[in-house]
């Protein structure tokens, strides 16, 4: 099981958020948006790529897109149940 600050880390590295700490990214926080991390499209789709290189994990309805990344516990519920 893939704990909250290990995949931070991920986050960090695989998209450059080199002005951000583990520390500073909320867990129930939005990944996108100014109220949260403010990542965007790009970054929604290098994400994508990241998980699937790093987990093994594919997002195939495109539909649920927005519950899984609504925050990095979504996330991490979504790669943990679907590894």
């Amino acid at each position: 099981m893939i704990t909250n600050d290990e995949f931070k880390k991920v986050l960090i590295e695989g998209l450059n958020l080199e002005d951000i700490s583990v520390d500073e990214i909320e867990d129930d926080g939005p990944l996108f948006g100014d109220d949260g991390l403010g990542l965007d499209s790009v970054d929604s789709i290098e994400l994508v790529l990241i998980i699937e290189k790093e987990y093994g994990v594919k997002i195939k309805n495109s539909e649920e897109y927005h519950d899984i990344f609504a925050s990095v516990n979504n996330l991490l519920k979504f790669i943990n149940e679907n590894k």
